[in-house]
């Protein structure tokens, strides 16, 4: 069995992006487990039981960009995750809502990380 077991992305501003994080997926659940300061830089892993995300130094992407979509247990979440992702310095990428396009009951909402990363939190659940 293969199963995704964690990523890893580089930021520009640690410290920013570190908060960032923190506070925008908070409502999902997801905290900081460790930081500690690696042979590249700073580094800190957040997860729910265990760290599956993993952000430290390294500087801005160029070329490209990274969509992360984090699972919400509800419509809530989804909703609380984006007010926090905004009041943590996340810009808009599409307020709350159903995404019917990709299924009926597809809630998300999108933001732009302090590194323009695409992150999403989305619940499958009906209503």
């Amino acid at each position: 069995m293969s199963a995704l077991d964690h990523v890893a992305i580089s930021t520009a501003d640690y410290p920013t992006s570190l908060a960032f994080y923190e506070k925008a997926l908070a409502p999902l659940g997801i905290k900081t487990h460790m930081k500690f300061e690696g042979e590249e830089g700073n580094v800190a892993g957040l997860g729910s039981e265990q760290p599956f995300l993993w952000i430290g130094d390294g500087g801005k992407l160029t070329g490209g960009r990274v969509h992360l979509a984090f699972s919400a247990p509800n419509r809530a979440a989804v909703d609380a995750f984006y007010a926090a992702a905004i009041a943590a310095g996340g810009k808009d990428n599409g307020p709350p809502g159903l995404r019917p396009h990709y299924h009926a009951t597809y809630y998300a909402a999108f933001v732009y990380d302090p590194d323009g990363h695409n992150i999403e939190a989305v619940c499958h659940a009906p209503e």
